[in-house]
């Protein structure tokens, strides 16, 4: 399934781009939205190896629409399933210094903290947790942040560990 997913976004990506020296505008935005669409049933899937494809090879055809950011956002959570934190980190990132308007910004700096959490760097994690807090107070993604700052804290609190 994986390797077939894989072809299949591969083939649908150079009829599109072939497609894409002859559009209209309208037409690339059309284009680029089915393909985003399309990779994303693969991560809906929980096919991240053929989900991760599809996002990279959408970002080298379409790194300059408004879907860059998401896909690249996209890339860092199936890199995070599939356990590669390191390179996970790296595209939470690039979403947060690259696409600072990005409508992923705050699930991107929450995100690096979940991920520094399972590197082990609680104080870098608590630093982005804080940062989704006072930036996002009022988003869904502050309220995990505020949810992550307590279990930390709860863990770090010797009073509390005597009780558990």
């Amino acid at each position: 399934m994986t390797l077939k997913s894989i072809w299949i976004l591969m083939i649908m990506s150079i009829i599109l781009s072939v497609n894409l020296s002859f559009a209209a505008p309208s037409q690339m935005h059309d284009t680029s939205r089915r393909l985003y669409d399309r990779v994303m049933e693969e991560f809906k899937h929980r096919d991240y190896e053929a989900a991760l494809a599809g996002f990279q090879l959408f970002i080298e055809l379409h790194g300059q629409t408004t879907l860059a950011a998401n896909a690249q956002y996209w890339i860092g959570e199936c890199l995070y399933r599939m356990g590669r934190y390191k390179e996970a980190l790296n595209s939470f990132y690039i979403v947060v210094s690259y696409h600072p308007l990005s409508p992923k910004l705050a699930a991107s700096t929450l995100k690096i903290g979940q991920t520094y959490t399972k590197l082990g760097d609680h104080e870098k994690a608590r630093m982005m947790f804080d940062r989704v807090v006072d930036q996002y107070p009022d988003s869904s993604e502050a309220e995990l942040a505020r949810k992550a700052i307590e279990m930390t804290a709860s863990k770090n609190d010797p009073i509390s560990q005597l009780s558990e």
